[in-house]
């Protein structure tokens, strides 16, 4: 009769924690520099709630729901954020000019090597500054967890970047002429709206497969997860910039070409480490794309998040901003040579569904 196998060893068992606590003191200096940083350049910290009447209203990302009772036993919907991102532009709103926060968020539906269900996100807000302005960020705190962890070099599953390297930066349209030899702005008009078709058609003639229910979404994320990342980050850090319009929720459109917008993902190693916008302050605009967001999403999943009002009111009120979301324990895995996001978590989720 076949045995069961044994599962692994629980984190709190003291072999296994102190294979991470190296990881895990890293972490512990590599925050400490990074609050460092930003209070050296007369950034506030802050601390949001993590109950949120909204989760948030990207299409992909997936929320823990929870419930309120009042007093006269009266019950209503709250959720767990997915991120800080609408308290802090409400901050903005309220008069903050540069804000940077460390918080815990909860994506359901997330757990491997890189994804946890409970994680650390650290986003940062500039008022009245552009998003290149992150940019020189993110050169610098890349460098910042590189030395604290006393490293020259950023690695993972065998791929390395050097943070001491200058960025390239990359359009989107660029990397899939370059990795796919699809010309992708040829599918999007002037106003943003894609064409299904003639991006499927770019796809065939690449050997990507197609199927007769892909939407242009659909296929845009094919490409980038087939086609593109595989080679981001790679030798030294990359900025992927000017994403399409339909693939930016919540950036505004670029003063350059209006068929993309004001948004960069930061990559090492093939893996994604952040992502920023310019931030989107029309609140009219910004309800029409969260509408189109939970349409998409109960087509997929058959589920949808309500729209937070009092966020949308708010937007009204802020001024023009950029604001970016870095994973903060990939910035650690990364500059540990830990393989996996629990390694560097003083605490992770356990596993359900076994």
């Amino acid at each position: 009769m076949d045995r069961p196998v044994p599962s692994p060893s629980p984190w709190w068992m003291p072999h296994v924690h102190a294979d991470r606590r190296p990881f895990l003191l890293s972490r512990n200096r590599i925050q400490a520099g990074v609050r460092a940083f930003f209070a050296s350049r007369d950034f506030v910290e802050v601390d949001t709630a993590t109950l949120q009447t909204s989760p948030g209203n990207e299409a992909h990302l997936h929320a823990f729901v929870t419930e309120a009772v009042g007093l006269d036993g009266s019950r209503a919907p709250l959720y767990l954020h997915t991120s800080p991102e609408f308290a802090c532009k409400k901050l903005l709103a309220a008069g903050e000019t540069r804000i940077a926060c460390f918080a815990h968020v909860y994506r359901n539906r997330e757990r491997g090597p890189l994804h946890h269900p409970e994680f650390t996100m650290l986003e940062w807000y500039r008022a009245g500054e552009g998003y290149e302005a992150l940019m020189r960020d993110c050169v610098e705190i890349l460098r910042l967890a590189a030395e604290t962890a006393g490293t020259r070099t950023l690695a993972w599953r065998g791929r390395e970047a050097d943070p001491f390297r200058e960025p390239e930066r990359l359009s989107v349209a660029e990397a899939f002429d370059r990795f796919a030899g699809i010309d992708l702005l040829a599918s999007i008009d002037a106003s943003g709206a894609t064409d299904r078709d003639h991006l499927a058609a770019g796809l065939k003639a690449a050997g990507i497969r197609v199927a007769g229910d892909d939407t242009w979404a659909d296929l845009f994320s094919r490409v980038v997860v087939e086609r593109v990342e595989p080679h981001l980050g790679l030798g030294r850090a990359t900025i992927l910039d000017e994403y399409p319009v339909a693939e930016a929720a919540l950036a505004r459109p670029s003063a350059r070409d209006r068929r993309v917008a004001e948004r960069f993902e930061l990559y090492a190693c093939g893996v994604e480490l952040a992502n920023a916008f310019g931030e989107l302050t029309d609140a009219a605009e910004q309800r029409r794309r969260f509408g189109a967001e939970m349409a998409e999403k109960m087509r997929i999943y058959g589920e949808s998040y309500p729209v937070d009002e009092d966020f949308l009111a708010a937007l009204a009120r802020m001024p023009e901003a950029s604001g970016i979301a870095l994973g903060f324990d990939r910035l650690v895995m990364l500059a540990t040579g830990a393989a996996r996001i629990d390694q560097v978590l003083w605490a992770p989720v356990p596993e359900t569904g076994r």
